[in-house]
């Protein structure tokens, strides 16, 4: 465990590699972004774009989509690898779920995805306001299409059970990496537990779907076992993508995942089972989510 930590441990000394050509993206801009940009301002509301630092902000925002993160902007959790901010929140905003079906309406969105931050500190991890969330978005966008990326609830099934109740069309949890790393990638989180929601979510007739990082310090052969559980748990869309290092403070890069074998991951995941794998550097769990679907 010592040794985990230390071969994975952010190095503030040591600079960081420089990405290969393969990971430019889009600077953020142009007049679609600046009325999305304006539209999320203007309804007090935080998207995962900004928040994570996503590297597609660009080019989806141009596009005029955007990921709407609920519950507030800091996290109860402390990952390695996410630049959320990490901290004892003090927002819970009854009216959110009204301002998120507002923008969804301004940006005339087909397919919305909604995410939140870890809400431990709540009895039910924030899940009514995701059901609310969904209930309004859906009342005031009748035909949309909504995706929820959720936490793990701290396994409490009655909390996954008031986000299903409310009927989403997608079933998001993302498990990020391979169990070894988890202690140091995700400690507050649980492989297993991650596994059983989605297997949850499954049997009551959602789709499911579900992203890890790689060139965190996985194996490849980690990663196509960790493929296998998921198709026992009948998971069946998939997103995988590159880790970049948000700061100094967060986890190194361990290596830049050439594209090639982006693809061949992708081609293990179709021949395995799984409807739908969007797999490539620049990859994050909601890229391209309309299309995924």
């Amino acid at each position: 465990m010592n040794f985990l930590i230390q071969e994975l441990s952010p190095a503030a000394e040591a600079p960081r590699p420089k990405r290969p050509e393969w990971l430019k993206s889009r600077v953020p801009g142009g007049e679609n972004y600046a009325r999305l940009k304006g539209i999320i301002d203007s309804n007090r509301l935080h998207t995962v774009c900004q928040e994570a630092r996503c590297p597609n902000t660009g080019e989806c925002w141009n596009n005029g989509t955007a990921t709407f993160m609920i519950l507030g902007d800091v996290c109860t959790r402390s990952c390695g690898f996410c630049a959320v901010k990490t901290g004892k929140p003090t927002e819970l905003d009854a009216d959110e779920p009204a301002r998120v079906a507002r923008a969804v309406s301004l940006l005339g969105l087909r397919h919305a995805v909604i995410t939140s931050v870890n809400r431990d500190e709540l009895y039910d991890g924030g899940a009514q306001i995701f059901a609310e969330t969904i209930r309004q978005v859906r009342a005031s966008n009748p035909g949309i299409r909504i995706e929820v990326l959720i936490p793990d609830f701290r396994g409490e099934e009655f909390a996954l059970d008031i986000v299903l109740d409310a009927l989403p069309d997608i079933l998001n949890h993302n498990m990020e990496t391979v169990p070894r790393l988890y202690p140091v990638v995700r400690p507050q989180a649980k492989y297993d537990r991650s596994l059983t929601l989605l297997n949850r979510a499954r049997r009551r007739g959602f789709i499911t779907k579900t992203g890890l990082m790689l060139g965190i310090g996985e194996r490849i052969e980690e990663v196509v076992e960790v493929l296998k559980d998921l198709r026992r748990e009948d998971c069946v869309i998939l997103t995988l993508g590159q880790y970049l290092q948000p700061t100094k403070e967060h986890l190194p890069v361990d290596r830049f995942v050439h594209p090639e074998e982006f693809r061949s991951l992708k081609e293990i995941g179709l021949e395995m089972g799984f409807r739908h794998v969007e797999s490539g550097p620049l990859v994050r769990s909601s890229y391209h989510a309309e299309q995924q679907v």
